[in-house]
């Protein structure tokens, strides 16, 4: 008789049927992802967990378990520095560019540091987060060490997840074998690995974000918000009213942010060409939707760490920064 492999447990308690199978607890996938990320599960187990997660949608215990293994295998500096907003950027964009980083940018020169994390690759024709940096001359990160200097430097550092957590990586970029985004597209990005107060989480489907904030209190998350970005990112459609739901000390709460740009229809870019963003930084373009983005993505993140008494404060603090802005970071770049 074959004996059974220890992770088939878990395999077996999620995918028994309707009426048999049940969530796993947070202790049982703490236990499960700990196994998955010190590599002791067979290729198929794995495709198998997987897909059954997939299909019946992952639950906040299975969030939290999961999370809590990942930063087991953290290795961080012993005098890590104070990070405020934890940004994960797992999607990519496709239809405009990504005028987040530009939004992560103005607030680092304001005092925020901000310590950005996310994958690359999983989606063909998309541009991500650390082909941005690199264009533009901002830090990339390949250690925690790095991540630390960069931002005590400069209040701002992107650590690619191959980096932060390589075995999270090769799991993501199993997409293009099993068809499907997995689980660790939900809760790879809510690790936070430098511990910071606020956190910023967006969503595809509406339907996640409450999965997202339940996840986070399980976490003891101080502050965070989630909302329905643009492409998957933490970026605002400025032409387009906004449902902002966040967490803080515990207590949900939700605020409606209205339009910020009127008289856009639904645009699409079709060259998504970089030196834009270096142009409408430095003041050498105008781009209403762009700047209209940066500036509501921006006030998001302000309003999250309690500055600003309501959207339109947050905005407007939002339009001062960029306004007074220092255009000569991206003077020199691309």
């Amino acid at each position: 008789m074959t004996e059974e492999h220890p992770f088939a447990q878990f395999v077996r308690i999620i995918g028994k049927g309707p009426h048999l199978s049940r969530p796993l607890t947070e202790d049982e996938m703490l236990e499960a992802a700990r196994m998955i990320l010190a590599g002791q599960v067979e290729p198929l187990q794995l495709g198998a967990f997987l897909c059954l997660l997939r299909v019946r949608t992952e639950v906040p215990a299975e969030g939290a378990g999961f999370v809590r293994a990942v930063r087991e295998t953290f290795a961080l500096p012993a005098d890590k520095p104070r990070v405020d907003l934890d940004w994960a950027s797992y999607s990519g964009k496709l239809r405009q560019l990504p005028w987040y980083v530009l939004a992560a940018l103005l607030l680092a020169q304001n005092g925020v540091r901000v310590f950005m994390h996310g994958t690359e690759g999983h989606t063909a024709g998309r541009v991500y987060t650390r082909q941005v940096f690199q264009y533009l001359g901002l830090p990339l990160a390949t250690s925690f060490d790095e991540a630390a200097a960069q931002l005590r430097a400069g209040n701002i550092a992107y650590m690619p997840l191959a980096h932060l957590q390589p075995r999270l990586q090769e799991i993501i970029e199993l997409k293009s074998i099993l068809g499907l985004r997995s689980p660790v597209n939900t809760f790879g990005r809510m690790v936070n690995a430098f511990d910071a107060p606020h956190e910023f989480q967006t969503v595809f489907h509406p339907g996640y974000r409450d999965v997202h904030r339940d996840t986070a209190n399980l976490l003891g998350q101080k502050h965070m918000a989630v909302f329905k970005g643009e492409g998957g990112e933490a970026e605002r459609r400025p032409h387009k009213p906004l449902l902002v739901q966040s967490l803080h000390e515990g207590e949900y709460s939700e605020e409606e942010w209205p339009i910020l740009v009127h008289g856009i229809d639904d645009p699409k870019d079709t060259a998504m060409d970089l030196s834009r963003l270096k142009a409408v930084w430095t003041g050498a373009q105008t781009d209403a939707y762009g700047e209209g983005a940066v500036i509501g993505t921006a006030a998001i993140a302000l309003r999250l760490m309690g500055r600003g008494a309501d959207t339109d404060e947050a905005t407007d603090m939002a339009r001062e920064m960029w306004a007074h802005r220092n255009r000569d970071q991206l003077g020199a770049a691309a």
